[in-house]
């Protein structure tokens, strides 16, 4: 089959599986997954393993656009007024689901050491710090939650996915030792690892100021839309280069930086940024239908003990990090209590972890198995997250159970729909087709 009509194949069936999702009220992002696995090779193959590497670039060319809109988010002046509360419940909850899940897996490498290795460890712990707030705004928007648990959730998951991308470059190059069987020495498991996020950094500064100085001799939307694509571009390709002394960037983190230094050095970048908004869902969502149809049903029963193990350890990560992050910094008490079980919700960052983790030739050996148990974990959290969302958001007080209030709820749903990007957080948009596409603009932000 010609890989354009896979393309069309696969966008088709992500149009109608997000249908149905939405008559089981549950995020786009489930159903563009279910759509891949459906039409991927494990089912009715339509998408053969042959097109999936023909149609790749797809995928690395919206995780570009994801880490970038990520970025776009990272102003400074905003970081100031969130205060230090906010970036310490966010570190605390980032780096405890690190370490519950590296802890837990560890311990279980000595039971099942076949199943799990140092790479996968690293790896997955990295993506455990990723959390979708797509799912979470959708029931904030649709129950009209207000309240402090609110409030401190959204600046919360906005900056989440950020501290989660560092995270991620660091332990990729550290996994990457491990991996390929080097000697550790403090070459290779610091100052490697250092030089190339470091190279990442700049690399994407440059980018982002050069992308801010051309949007002077710019002015109309189409030009500007034009250079943003092609800093992404740059960006994605960069990182894809070969460099000297055996150094690799992360294309999530140039990217992302790329954003960050566009959206400090200019005023109007927010709705400059706007402008990627009219082209980029198409993208999103062939991005989640391919990585439905990367899912191997074969390996799930290989990975049950660690994909398992994943989802509770992640869990009890963000829980406990979000628990003790307010209680460092003396939150409410249905901070402490009910925030964590917001931030369970995992989609599209982690999605995109995942999938540079499958395009990395070093962890060809951990990359079906990590995908597989991250796109699982996906399907979980995304069909049970709204649902201990919303509970957490009653048991605090902020979402009323009157039958009025219910009421209203139910019929502002269809006018509510969240936008899914890279786990970039945005309001809800009203009907319309093109409304319903910008849902998959998660990027889980």
């Amino acid at each position: 089959m010609h890989v354009l009509l896979s393309i069309a194949l696969a966008m088709a069936g992500g149009l109608v599986l997000s249908r149905v999702v939405k008559l089981l009220k549950l995020p786009n992002v489930t159903g563009y997954l279910i759509a891949g696995l459906i039409v991927g090779p494990c089912c009715l193959n339509l998408v053969n393993q042959t097109n999936l590497g023909y149609i790749k670039i797809i995928s690395t060319v919206a995780l570009g656009f994801i880490a970038f809109s990520i970025g776009g988010e990272f102003k400074l002046e905003h970081l100031k007024k969130l205060g230090k509360s906010i970036v310490t419940i966010t570190f605390c909850q980032a780096l405890f689901a690190v370490a519950f899940v590296m802890l837990g897996l560890f311990a279980l490498k000595f039971a099942f050491p076949d199943q799990i290795d140092t790479p996968m460890i690293l790896l997955l712990g990295a993506i455990a710090t990723a959390t979708a707030p797509a799912a979470t705004l959708m029931v904030v928007k649709q129950y009209r939650a207000r309240g402090i648990v609110t409030d401190t959730l959204l600046p919360v998951v906005a900056l989440d996915d950020a501290i989660g991308l560092m995270v991620f470059s660091i332990c990729v190059a550290l996994a990457k030792v491990f991996a390929v069987g080097e000697q550790l020495t403090f070459m290779s498991t610091v100052v490697t690892p250092l030089l190339e996020i470091a190279l990442s950094l700049v690399v994407g500064a440059a980018l982002g100021a050069l992308l801010a100085l051309c949007m002077r001799f710019f002015r109309s939307r189409a030009n500007r839309l034009c250079l943003m694509i092609v800093a992404v571009l740059a960006g994605v390709g960069l990182s894809e280069m070969n460099w000297p002394m055996g150094l690799s960037l992360s294309s999530l983190l140039t990217c992302m930086m790329t954003g960050a230094v566009f959206a400090n050095m200019r005023k109007d970048s927010l709705q400059i940024l706007d402008g990627t908004e009219n082209w980029t869902p198409p993208l999103y969502m062939l991005f989640f239908v391919i990585s439905g149809a990367e899912l191997d049903l074969k390996v799930i029963p290989l990975i049950g003990i660690a994909g398992v193990a994943y989802i509770v350890f992640r869990s009890m990560g963000k829980y406990l990090g979000a628990f003790t992050g307010a209680a460092m910094v003396k939150a409410d008490k249905n901070v402490r209590n009910y925030l964590g079980l917001t931030l369970l919700p995992q989609a599209g960052v982690a999605i995109g972890m995942a999938q540079v983790v499958a395009n990395t030739p070093e962890f060809a050996a951990q990359s079906s198995q990590i995908v597989t148990i991250v796109l699982c974990a996906t399907l979980v959290y995304e069909l049970v997250g709204p649902l201990i969302t919303k509970i957490a958001l009653v048991k605090s007080g902020e979402i009323e159970k009157t039958p009025k209030r219910a009421k209203k709820a139910k019929s502002s749903q269809t006018a509510c729909t969240a936008v899914v990007t890279p786990e970039t957080s945005t309001a809800a948009t009203a009907q319309a087709d093109t409304a319903e596409l910008s849902d998959s603009n998660e990027t889980e932000k």
